[in-house]
């Protein structure tokens, strides 16, 4: 059994192709239950952000290009021009990059701590469908224990980095006194939470957030003195709004062209500054096609971002260290559970020679055999037939000369040949 980590991220594919791949959550069971059906696959885990599309698998052989041929399909995609933007992961290395993705460490912004959330979501919806077992399931559990240990001992998670804090950095650049600006934003997920909190950090006073569902948004804004609105009231509220930032699951876009720019002829042409943070976007991208419009998508971050997460490099080294040295006592505990499996077969195998050798000699007590026979024809057949596969392969070992298994038979079996 082996693992595999095939997936595309910001690195690899632009918010084009990354939009294209991601699933919805309403897609996830589904997909979920098709990728388990995959001839490879013994079990399966999607995570999918706005950063990456990924499948975590337990596998039954390395082959990775049913896989990515079916995610191509899945989202009709060419598999070639898909396999051109995708990585591969296998096994230890596999292991590898869960962790590092767990910890933050494969993230746009180094040591955001939200993936960690996602990935956890991701192996609740796979263990609701049914798509995961053992073998993945140990991979999580220490996937999530390695992500713990690397913000308790390391301050990869301690300064302020984020998608959200970036957006609201580019909008201190914009805007010189943010605390005249009014904000808006669309959804009311844990990112939006966190552009709220940056904002009102940054002295913005009015917030507006717009969801699907009212309640939701409610939430979000009592804990801002903000207020809530439904997506629909969003062209009303869009001329008094100097900032937008939007992320939600949405699969169409929220804000189009023509609505934007109908803003803007109320408000006499004063500028928005715009950051689209989801994938797929929530703004159309024509927006950015307005002159009185600044629009930022997740890719435009990327410098602002690389810039703030200087500050955690040296703690990423430590968290390095540490991933490789837990990817190290994953592997010894998954060849432990191997000789654990080898020696339940062994005993198995010999409580079925020792219960056929018994059944024999049963029969011969009651046939009316010598007790003291009976017992030595049994102890002896019990030696030979224990010894005798044992005694064939080391026979052949030592005749290919493969020294090295005869001298571990001795020490499995705590022998001296000189005795």
């Amino acid at each position: 059994m082996g693992f595999l980590a095939i997936g595309i991220n910001h690195k690899t594919a632009s918010i084009e192709v990354r939009e294209r791949v991601s699933f919805a959550p309403e897609q996830m069971v589904e997909a979920l239950g098709q990728a388990r059906q995959l001839a490879p696959v013994s079990e399966v885990a999607i995570l999918s952000t706005c950063n990456r599309t990924e499948l975590y698998c337990s596998t039954r052989e390395n082959d990775h290009q049913a896989v990515i041929q079916w995610l191509a399909n899945y989202h009709s995609l060419n598999a070639e021009e898909l396999e051109r933007c995708s990585y591969v992961h296998r096994d230890s290395e596999a292991v590898r990059h869960m962790m590092r993705v767990a910890s933050g460490l494969d993230s746009m912004v180094l040591g955001e701590p939200q993936i960690l959330g996602q990935l956890k979501s991701s192996f609740a919806v796979a263990r609701e469908a049914n798509s995961i077992g053992a073998e993945l399931g140990r991979l999580f559990q220490t996937t999530f224990s390695m992500a713990k240990r690397v913000r308790t001992h390391t301050t990869i998670g301690e300064n302020p980095v984020s998608v959200a804090y970036a957006a609201v950095s580019l909008g201190k650049q914009i805007f010189a006194d943010m605390s005249r600006s009014n904000a808006l934003l669309v959804g009311a997920g844990e990112t939006i939470e966190l552009v709220a909190r940056h904002l009102r950090e940054a002295g913005v006073q009015r917030i507006v957030v717009a969801n699907r569902t009212l309640e939701r948004a409610k939430r979000l804004a009592q804990e801002f003195d903000a207020h809530a609105i439904l997506l629909s009231d969003i062209p009303e509220h869009l001329v008094d709004s100097d900032i937008v930032i939007a992320s939600t699951a949405s699969q169409l876009p929220i804000l189009g062209k023509g609505a934007v720019e109908r803003a803007l002829k109320r408000r006499k042409h004063r500028p928005i500054f715009m950051v689209d943070i989801a994938v797929p976007r929530d703004i159309e991208p024509e927006v950015g096609e307005l002159s009185d419009v600044y629009l930022y998508t997740v890719d435009d971050l990327r410098e602002v971002v690389e810039e703030n997460q200087k500050t955690r490099q040296k703690a990423a080294e430590s968290a390095e260290q540490m991933v490789q040295e837990g990817v190290q006592e994953f592997e010894i505990r998954q060849r432990e559970l191997d000789g654990v499996e080898v020696l339940k077969a062994y005993r198995q195998q010999a409580e079925q020679i020792k219960q056929s050798e018994l059944e024999k000699a049963l029969k011969q007590l009651e046939r009316g055999e010598s007790a003291e026979a009976v017992l030595t024809q049994l102890a002896r057949s019990l030696t030979n037939k224990m010894v005798h596969a044992p005694s064939i392969q080391i026979k052949k070992a030592s005749a290919e000369g493969r020294k090295e298994l005869v001298e571990w038979t001795q020490q499995l079996f705590q022998l001296d040949p000189q005795d």
